[in-house]
């Protein structure tokens, strides 16, 4: 329980998401163990603070939440998730792909797998010949139709406390005059001027660094990961 010497301690559980849920991501991230210590009192408040949220949007407030009831109090979410077929979050797809398994593992916090599914999705967007081999080629990235990738980015933002996604590492390029040699130490690819080792050496989880996942194969340069956050779903989201 909260200590009773925290200003949130005197707040009611409406009153406690409010504040959640209005503040910024900082101001969010100092209330994330006041909220997650009172979710016995939030669940009965589940429907109507996520009823404020777009699920075409990426807020990570409704993303978070749920994973505290996945955690916490499975039968809240059972009961938040009947009411969507593919998860909470719209997931649109210009060819018919089911983002439900990206959903379910971020949801779950399972890193690993929603990283795997997001690179095999790129291929499949791709097309075959990318299936085949693989890989992608950064010449091929522009194939991809928008709205795939941003359902992918929407995603990760989503589930991640606004941390992870490829607008996450386009903002923090940008931020850093298009360096990618300062970049890859910043989200934690690089250690000390060596790559890190995938998969055993990659944090997969939510004290990862920022921009951390999803990754983008560098062995080849990075023309890649270039083409995939100058790509337009990416760029306007940066």
């Amino acid at each position: 329980m909260l200590s009773s010497n925290t200003p949130e301690s005197n707040l009611t559980a409406e009153e406690l998401l409010e504040r959640f849920s209005k503040g910024s991501s900082r101001q969010r991230r100092a209330l994330l163990d006041s909220v997650e210590s009172r979710v016995e009192e939030i669940a009965d408040l589940a429907l109507k603070f996520l009823q404020q949220f777009d699920p075409e949007g990426d807020d990570w407030a409704a993303g978070w939440l749920l994973q505290v009831f996945k955690r916490h109090q499975p039968q809240v979410l059972s009961d938040i998730l009947s009411l969507s077929a593919n998860g909470w979050f719209k997931s649109p797809s210009a060819v018919g792909i089911d983002y439900g398994p990206l959903q379910e593992d971020l949801l779950a916090e399972r890193f690993e797998e929603a990283d795997r599914f997001t690179s095999s999705v790129l291929r499949q967007l791709v097309g075959e010949t990318a299936q085949n081999r693989g890989y992608i080629y950064y010449s091929e990235v522009n194939s991809i139709p928008e709205i795939d990738l941003t359902t992918l980015d929407r995603l990760w933002i989503a589930y991640s406390q606004g941390k992870f996604g490829f607008s996450v590492q386009g903002r923090l390029l940008a931020s850093m005059a298009g360096r990618y040699d300062r970049l890859w130490g910043r989200i934690g690819w690089k250690q000390e001027g060596v790559w890190t080792r995938y998969p055993s050496a990659f944090n997969w989880s939510l004290d990862a660094p920022e921009g951390h996942m999803p990754l983008t194969n560098q062995l080849r340069g990075v023309r890649l990961i270039n083409a995939i956050l100058n790509h337009p779903a990416v760029f306007k989201r940066t």
